[in-house]
């Protein structure tokens, strides 16, 4: 019986790492799609068929920068209840969390400098 309560625990403790890290990762991929329409990749890459997508994302933009400050907050909602716990948030949840917060803090601030940036490391 032990062994059952044991493994429930454990497989608890790796979903709430999973949950903070999966935040962190939305965020970054929903910032992302919010700058897309400052990013000239996707019409390159998918030729002139993909620029509808640059003005849909744009026209989206606002709910996009909702969904990645939700998904931040929900992110440091489920490290604040893990701490609460007692148990130790995992490293790489929280490294995830704090770079996608920055990524997105970032993009909402400075929007065409960020999409620069990314658009640079596309390039190469």
């Amino acid at each position: 019986m032990k062994v059952t309560e044991n493994t429930t625990a454990a497989a608890h403790t790796l979903s709430k790492g999973a949950h903070g890290a999966a935040s962190g990762l939305a965020a970054i991929g929903s910032i992302l799609a919010a700058s897309s329409c400052c990013l000239p990749v996707f019409p390159l890459v998918l030729a002139a068929g993909a620029a509808g997508t640059s003005a849909f994302l744009f026209a989206a933009r606002p709910y996009l920068l909702a969904a990645s400050i939700l998904a931040i907050a929900y992110g440091f909602y489920q490290a604040w209840r893990t701490k609460k716990c007692e148990r130790k948030p995992s490293v790489f949840s929280s490294v995830v969390l704090w770079i996608s917060t920055v990524v997105v803090i970032g993009c909402i601030l400075f929007p065409e400098a960020m999409a620069n940036l990314v658009a640079g490391f596309a390039a190469k």
